[in-house]
């Protein structure tokens, strides 16, 4: 994965900067790896530093509807200090750690509609520019597949996936977004619910799991939300399609926890560490308003209307396949649509 920019703040004769990154799919608190190779221009330049941050296309609601954006959440400074002469050549390899709530955005090499990206600001002489942006591949931790194999032996099949700008009171959450991979039931549990929302929050010492389901309302009832969270360690051993189907089946019981408005919200930047927001005393989550189960970031075609079923893991299956992911960035390069709220600081590789 490649991009090459010529710094146009610098003008005609600046540096151009190539970021390589290790090829294949990096993982969530894993290494990511690469190598910032510039080129000098016409002159020399003093290279005051080079940073490389983790980009996001994500949805937020509010109360005019959705809109999309780009959000910045993580930056770290990889090198600098040193004078890139006239047509000199060099590279700079970089290792960085990424967060461990980073968002998969493939399974088993299909991708889930997550975008992604990698972009690189070379700052010299008082002068920055951020350069274009270059998708990044995020595979599943060894838990995270576990419990999404499970759910595809189930039965339950893949609909879409996208990152929602907002935190889950009582969580550990760290980024500004978390994401949502939505499912469908399979013919037993078709009655009873119209698709269920997991979310994967991990940490160092785990993964959190936020189930939520949208309910079928009966011929006197309204249908309605609940929701129930687990935690489980990176290195469980577990029978896990009986342990996700339990959790199904607890999912689908709490009948009575239900409240019409879940107390998540997408706009506070942090949760009331006095009122988690859990409707009546339960995990918390959002009440989204139904926004459905669309494609969510970006353009994606039905692959089901072309006869294609596109086997995801372990029984679940794609009903939607993303263009590229590359032409999602266009127009974004400057354009923070939520703000940084990130890191809040440059992390030393």
């Amino acid at each position: 994965m490649v991009f090459r920019r010529l710094l146009g703040s610098l003008g005609v004769g600046g540096p151009t900067v190539d970021t390589v990154l290790t090829p294949g799919p990096a993982l969530p608190g894993s290494e990511l790896t690469g190598q910032v190779h510039m080129e000098g221009g016409g002159a020399d330049f003093d290279v005051e530093h080079v940073s490389l941050e983790l980009v996001a296309r994500v949805e937020a609601e509010h109360a005019e509807g959705e809109s999309e954006g780009t959000v910045t959440f993580a930056r770290y400074t990889v090198g600098g200090g040193f004078r890139l002469a006239a047509g000199e050549r060099r590279s700079l390899p970089f290792s960085v750690t990424l967060p461990w709530e980073t968002p998969v955005t493939e399974l088993y090499g299909q991708p889930l509609g997550i975008v992604l990206g990698v972009r690189t600001e070379l700052a010299v002489a008082g002068a920055r520019d951020k350069g274009d942006l270059d998708p990044l591949t995020v595979g599943p931790l060894h838990v995270q597949e576990a419990i999404l194999e499970a759910l595809g032996r189930l039965g339950f099949a893949f609909r879409s996936a996208d990152l929602e700008y907002g935190r889950i009171g009582g969580t550990g959450q760290q980024l500004p977004f978390y994401q949502e991979i939505e499912i469908t039931p399979p013919p037993g549990h078709a009655h009873q619910v119209n698709e269920i929302e997991v979310t994967f929050l991990a940490s160092p010492g785990g993964v959190e799991v936020v189930l939520e389901a949208d309910k079928r309302g009966g011929f006197l009832s309204p249908g309605h939300d609940v929701i129930t969270r687990f935690t489980v360690g990176h290195h469980d051993a577990r029978d896990w399609e009986a342990e996700v189907d339990g959790w199904i089946r607890q999912l689908l019981d709490h009948r009575a926890a239900y409240a019409p408005h879940g107390g998540y919200d997408h706009a506070a930047p942090h949760p009331d560490p006095d009122h988690h927001g859990y409707p009546h005393g339960h995990d918390g989550h959002h009440d989204h308003g139904h926004h459905g189960s669309g494609p969510g970031v970006g353009t994606a075609v039905a692959a089901g209307a072309a006869g294609l079923a596109v086997g995801v893991v372990g029984g679940m299956v794609a009903a939607e396949v993303v263009d590229e992911i590359g032409d999602l960035f266009e127009g974004e390069e400057e354009d923070e649509a939520y703000g940084e709220d990130g890191d809040d600081g440059d992390d030393e590789a």
